[in-house]
C-alpha cells in the first residue's frame, strides 16, 4: 500500500498515529458496517473509476462534516488516490462552531472565507494543499456530485428522513451519536473532542481495509 509523500503536520501526525492506537476499540457491528464503506471504495479504485463519498446528516453542521474531512485524512494517510468527499444534509444550516473547534484541537487548519449565518471555511490538513471548501448545504448542492457517490447517513435521523438518496451508486448506514446533546454544558468540549476522535478512528480503520492500490 502507498504511504502519503507529504506528512500531516506534526500535531494531526500524533492525532492520526493515536487513532490508528485505538482500532481495537471499534466493536464488531461497527466494524461490519465500516467493511460496506471500505468495499466501496476498494471496487472503484481498483477499477481506476473515481471514488466520491457523500456524507450526510440531518443539518450537515457536525457529523457530516467530522467524517468528509476524516475519511479525505484517511484516504491521504493511506495513499489511496481518486477519493473525493462530501458532505451534505437533508436540510442546510451551517458548520457547527463547536465542531470547527473539535477538528482544530485535533490538528486541521480552518479560517472562514466568508460571513454571515453560513460561513462558507477553508479546510486544510496539509499546509500547502488546495483548501477544501465546507459550508452547510443539502446533499445535492453544488460542489456535491449528483450521481455515482457513496451516500453515507452519519445519522439515524437523516437516514429515516431520506429513504431514497437520489443519484447514489450505493447508500451506507453509519451513524453516530449528536454531540449537540452537550451544547453549553460543562461536557461540551470532551463530547466534541471524543466524537471527532471516534469518527477519526473509523475512518481510518475503513481506508486501513482497503489493500492493493
Amino acid at each position: 500500500m502507498k504511504q502519503p509523500e507529504r506528512p500531516f503536520s506534526p500535531a494531526l501526525a500524533a492525532y492520526v498515529a493515536d487513532a490508528l492506537a485505538e482500532l481495537d476499540r471499534i466493536p464488531g457491528q461497527r466494524r461490519d458496517q465500516l467493511e460496506q464503506l471500505a468495499a466501496f471504495v476498494r471496487e472503484r479504485a481498483h477499477a481506476g473509476q473515481p471514488v466520491a463519498l457523500t456524507f450526510i446528516c440531518t443539518h450537515n453542521s457536525r457529523r457530516s462534516h467530522m467524517a468528509q474531512l476524516w475519511a479525505q485524512v484517511a484516504a491521504h494517510h493511506f495513499g489511496i488516490n481518486g477519493v473525493e468527499t462530501y458532505s451534505g444534509g437533508t436540510e442546510a444550516t451551517a458548520f457547527n462552531p463547536r465542531a470547527v473547534a473539535a477538528l482544530e484541537r485535533a490538528g486541521f487548519l480552518i479560517e472562514a472565507t466568508t460571513a454571515g449565518a453560513n460561513p462558507v471555511c477553508a479546510v486544510r490538513f496539509l499546509a500547502d494543499m488546495e483548501p477544501m471548501t465546507c459550508f452547510s448545504k443539502v446533499y445535492d448542492q453544488a460542489p456535491n456530485p449528483t450521481e455515482g457517490f457513496c451516500a453515507v447517513m452519519t445519522c439515524g435521523e437523516a437516514d429515516a428522513a431520506c429513504p431514497i438518496v437520489f443519484g447514489a451508486a450505493e447508500r451506507i448506514s453509519i451513524p453516530y451519536d449528536d454531540p449537540k446533546s452537550a451544547d453549553g454544558s460543562a461536557e461540551e468540549t470532551a463530547v466534541y473532542d471524543e466524537r471527532c476522535r471516534q469518527i477519526a478512528r473509523e475512518m481510518l480503520f475503513a481506508f486501513s481495509r482497503i489493500s492493493g492500490v
